[in-house]
């Protein structure tokens, strides 16, 4: 579902919400314009009393107008709710005004105008709610076929009320609430054969988090013949391991940069499901895997029924996703290739120690025996 917005040529204010008889109504376009006023006058900051400025703001904005007349309003089906907002620059202008001088302006236009395919929205989420959070990305396709289930929540950023309820719908309910104006494609089913050239049309970079390693690999293959660069992150522990690959700048590059080899999918349908986890590690990097994921990896199906996912690794998939984005949107150095987010090496004094090293060195290299990779 999408917003409803008020169509004052078809309609007027007291007609739209006498039709849809909203169970709740948010208007505090006072609080809007207070915000506008000081962003656009910011010698105001640091004088305390500026009610009779803000007052003759309002007035000049509203131009005669009653607050009913001014702004724009949408109505939300999903929870009932009519709300007031800013026309879309100025809508725009007060969601990302802390962004600066971080971002410029011309930066967030630039960072705005980006249009992003996700694929799979367990991480994938983190991404496309962190870059909306930012004023990125105005128009996305989210792409995923599973509804909320209680194990989820200790990664995904909602709570029990969402179980059951489709990922695709929770993710464009929370941004279109947080950006009305933004345009948002829903794949429900998840990306398929079929879909995958739409899915990817028009697409500026593909933000790539699905569990099917078949998909992952003809999503590729996809984005590669359309010039379209793909970002990963995935959780590890704490921490996170992110894979870009520059189709756009060299579609040469090999598939996950050559951690599969040139491996093609007819290949891959020739593997043995028992093969899964060794091309699952290869693609993540089992040297780049933290000891604790590889020794509970070999107890998922007996005393774990899957593999573990942390909530602040995730989060942090989030962060490098949107970062990934901003330097994609504009035009800043993104090289190809893997790269760490490492937690327990930034904070852990004994995480460099000789002791440490070659216990977690043992570790990887037993795993990589049991699995076939050593």
């Amino acid at each position: 579902m999408k917003p409803e917005q008020l169509d004052r040529t078809q309609e007027s204010f007291a007609a739209f919400r006498d039709r849809l008889q909203p169970g709740t109504v948010v208007d505090r376009y006072d609080l809007l314009l207070e915000d506008l006023f000081l962003i656009r006058n910011p010698r105001f900051k640091f004088i305390k009393d500026h009610s009779a400025e803000v007052k003759a703001f309002s007035e000049e904005y509203a131009a005669g107008k009653s607050g009913e007349e001014v702004g724009e309003w949408f109505y939300f089906p999903w929870n009932k709710t009519l709300a007031h907002y800013l026309p879309h620059e100025e809508h725009q202008e007060i969601r990302t005004a802390r962004n600066r001088n971080i971002i410029t302006k011309e930066e967030q236009k630039k960072f705005y105008n980006l249009s992003v395919a996700y694929a799979g929205l367990s991480v994938g989420s983190h991404g496309a709610m962190t870059t909306a959070l930012m004023g990125g990305a105005r128009r996305i396709k989210i792409a995923d076929p599973d509804e909320v289930s209680p194990s989820n929540l200790n990664r995904i950023r909602l709570d029990f009320l969402s179980l059951g309820r489709k990922k695709t719908d929770l993710v464009s309910e929370y941004i279109y609430q947080l950006n009305p104006y933004a345009e948002i494609e829903v794949y429900g089913a998840g990306v398929t054969e079929e879909t995958m050239d739409q899915f990817l049309s028009g697409a500026d970079v593909l933000i790539e988090e699905t569990d099917n390693l078949e998909i992952k690999i003809r999503l590729r293959l996809a984005a590669r013949e359309k010039g379209i660069p793909v970002v990963m992150a995935t959780d590890n522990g704490d921490g996170v391991i992110v894979e870009i690959e520059r189709f756009d700048l060299d579609r040469s590059t090999q598939l996950f940069n050559g951690a599969l080899g040139d491996l093609t999918l007819e290949e891959f349908k020739t593997f043995p499901p028992s093969d899964l986890p060794k091309l699952a590690t290869k693609i993540a990097g089992a040297d780049h895997v933290v000891p604790r994921m590889l020794l509970s990896l070999k107890e998922v199906g007996q005393t774990l029924y899957s593999w573990p996912q942390l909530g602040d690794a995730a989060t942090l998939s989030g962060v490098a996703i949107a970062y990934c984005l901003r330097r994609i949107a504009l035009g800043a150095p993104l090289a190809n290739g893997k790269s760490e987010i490492h937690m327990d090496a930034i904070f852990d004094p004994t995480y460099h120690t000789p002791e440490a090293t070659a216990e977690r060195d043992t570790i990887r290299m037993m795993f990589k025996k049991a699995i076939g990779l050593a």
